[in-house]
């Protein structure tokens, strides 16, 4: 499959400001069945300097500086992509223990995934919740993740464009959410279940309803599958209409495009994406 995406961000300020550095998080990372073909990066007001470096989380971030004041920003990202079709359930969870869920991971790797094992937003209720289904799914850990996507994705969808991810047990008490509330209670029932989980943004082609927004989901660290994603909105799994932009422990760390300025100015955001 062919994707090619374009996604604009315009900033206005109503008096001109300076701005801070601005790390931009919109250059998609590759998987072994995603290659990227072209990327172009078109910024205004031209850049003093665009430094690309690949963060802590291995994520490649971008970060742009400006020397003079600008009543706007615009940037605009463009890539093409080559995403082929793969078998999601293509893997075998080892050492064999691992396939019932709660489980250990063997110390080696429990250490270096101590930053998505942390129990953030992990209510006793998401956690009672999270029990019970597992016992539903009789303990497997495929199962468990597959119920998990599969309950979520009942709850009533909702867009809202911006503010945090609400709180896990909110999402679940009110059973409706955006992508990104869906994405953080998924992680909280894994985390509450000694899984390792953590957030992606992204694109997902071929759903009406999310190309033409941010899309998020989750992926979770199986031992002898590596990172696997699930998307809890779609209930399924991450297929190759995914593109992959970040993925981050820490939500609030996803954003596309952040920064500061300086100045008292109001500033408006409007943001656009296509599929071409």
């Amino acid at each position: 499959m062919h994707l090619h995406v374009r996604h604009t961000s315009e900033y206005t300020y109503d008096i001109p400001v300076a701005l801070g550095p601005q790390y931009l998080y919109l250059y998609p990372r590759t998987y072994p069945y995603q290659r990227l073909l072209t990327y172009e990066l078109t910024i205004d007001p031209q850049p003093s300097r665009i430094v690309r470096n690949i963060d802590v989380e291995g994520n490649v971030q971008q970060v742009v500086y400006f020397n003079h004041p600008t009543s706007h920003l615009h940037v605009t990202a463009e890539m093409e992509l080559q995403s082929d079709e793969f078998n999601s359930f293509d893997f075998v969870l080892f050492p064999f223990e691992t396939q019932r869920v709660p489980f250990q991971y063997p110390k080696a790797v429990e250490d270096l995934l101590q930053p998505y094992l942390r129990q953030v937003g992990v209510s006793e209720k998401v956690e009672s919740w999270a029990r019970q289904l597992a016992a539903d799914a009789n303990g497997q850990t495929t199962a468990f993740l597959m119920l998990l996507n599969q309950t979520i994705r009942q709850f009533t969808y909702e867009i809202r464009e911006l503010g945090a991810p609400l709180p896990p047990e909110q999402t679940l008490t009110l059973r409706k959410g955006s992508c990104r509330d869906y994405t953080t209670l998924f992680m909280a029932a894994c985390r509450s279940m000694g899984l390792a989980a953590r957030f992606v943004s992204g694109y997902l082609f071929g759903n009406p309803q999310q190309e033409h927004q941010l899309h998020a989901w989750v992926e979770v660290y199986l031992p002898g599958a590596g990172w696997r994603g699930f998307d809890p909105t779609q209930g399924s799994l991450v297929v190759n209409r995914h593109i992959f932009l970040t993925s981050t422990a820490k939500p609030e760390l996803a954003a596309p495009i952040s920064g500061t300025f300086q100045g008292h100015a109001n500033s408006v955001l409007r943001s656009e994406l296509q599929f071409i």
